[in-house]
């Protein structure tokens, strides 16, 4: 296995400090009209709120990679009951946070795998705006759930 060697900040040009140092990236998990969210232990940075899973990704992964690493590592869930419909980037110029939008098979379960994570959760598209969500989670939810709604419709 090669190094781990994307855990650190980086100095936007957006103004902004961001974790990761070559971007970061998170899974999506979708299964029906719900998502799996990751309830954040109060010590890491924005702890306390809501998201997905993610984290740095290292210099030689692919964003698919990373995102599929920091999920297990966070969620301990299967990736063989996965399946990546498409990438959606939040882009700040020098720095990037992919997000990685996969349906979940009904055999994967998740599940709080290290002090990282105080709860993991399945949560209906229209209840995730009730939880305190990760800033940066909430200034994508929107249009991330335009982009689940565009998977999901009957085509």
């Amino acid at each position: 296995m090669s190094a781990r060697d994307g855990d650190g900040w980086v100095q936007c040009e957006c103004g902004n400090k961001h974790w990761g140092l070559h971007g970061a990236a998170g899974l999506l998990l979708y299964r029906g009209n719900s998502i799996l969210l990751q309830h954040r232990a109060p010590w890491v940075h924005n702890g306390d709120t809501w998201g997905i899973p993610g984290g740095a990704r290292d210099s030689h992964e692919t964003i698919t990679e990373g995102a599929i690493r920091e999920a297990i590592e966070e969620t301990g869930i299967d990736p063989q009951y996965l399946h990546v419909m498409e990438i959606f980037s939040d882009l700040h110029g020098s720095w990037s946070y992919e997000t990685v939008i996969a349906q979940a098979d009904p055999e994967l379960i998740a599940h709080e795998v290290n002090d990282e994570s105080l709860e993991v959760r399945w949560m209906e598209f229209d209840e995730v705006t009730r939880l305190p969500l990760h800033p940066s989670f909430a200034r994508s939810w929107p249009l991330l759930r335009q982009r689940l709604n565009d998977l999901i419709a009957p085509q």
